[in-house]
Order: C-alpha cells, then structure tokens, then sequence
C-alpha cells in the first residue's frame, strides 16, 4: 500500500540539462517514492548533458533517458520546495513554498571530470534535502 509522498520538490536550472537533472536523478533514487520529484529549465535544452549522464551512471543512476523541460508556473504551484541552481528571476515565487538557491557551478561544456565534483557537492546537498523532509514530517 503506497501512501501520499512527504513532499513535491522542484529543481530548477537553466537548460534543465545538468545540475537540475542530477539533482533529481539523486532525490529519486534515494528518497524513492517517499518525494515527488520535478525538475525544469528557464531555457531547455535539446538533450541531458551527456557529461552529466555519464558522471550519474558511475554512480549507478541512469538519467540518459530524462528531456529538459519548459519551468512553467504549474510546476512551480505544485512544488512544496523549489530548489534552484543559476536560474536567476526567471522562477516565479509563490506563498507557502520553501525556496532553497543552491549555487553549483554549472557543467554546461565541461567534461565527467569536471562534473564529478558538482555531481557530488548535489549529492551532499540532496541527503541533506531528504533529511530535513524526513524531520519535519515526524515533528
């Protein structure tokens, strides 16, 4: 028997192609059902950055299959936090909604090498996320 999840999180980048991707990809695999995840972009790009994918897979998450998606104002409503990495203004702000800016350097036009070290700064931060969540549904 499944049960509401804790919360909705919506991660939001700019191409939705690298950090919000990972981001996630993390929140999903470690957090399961228990979070409803989303994640999107001021300005999508065509594809997942492929050196995001690869740095993900050496960690045993495959998001070669996800699409940057359009931000929409839906999203956002929807969303308990919204999580944003350099997307600037471009997020609307609504009451009740936790927003959190993370600043991660971004991996557009780096190598796996490169994104590696982003990829586990947003790990670090995503068991935090699940942390604070879990916390504050057993308060």
């Amino acid at each position: 028997m499944s049960s509401a999840p804790l919360a909705s999180v919506l991660f939001v980048c700019v191409h939705n192609a690298g950090r919000s991707q990972m981001a996630a990809g993390f929140l999903g695999h470690l957090a399961g059902d228990r979070i409803e995840v989303r994640s999107a972009g001021s300005v999508p790009a065509d594809q997942v950055n492929p050196a995001a994918v690869e740095a993900m897979k050496e960690v045993g998450i495959d998001i070669g299959d996800q699409k940057p998606k359009v931000l929409t104002t839906e999203a956002v409503q929807a969303s308990d936090y919204v999580i944003t990495m350099g997307c600037g203004d471009a997020c609307p702000v609504f009451p009740g909604k936790r927003y959190l800016d993370w600043a991660l350097e971004d991996p557009a036009g780096q190598g796996v090498a490169a994104v590696r070290p982003i990829r586990d700064q947003i790990k670090d931060r995503i068991e935090a996320l699940i942390a604070e969540i879990d916390a504050a549904h057993k308060a």
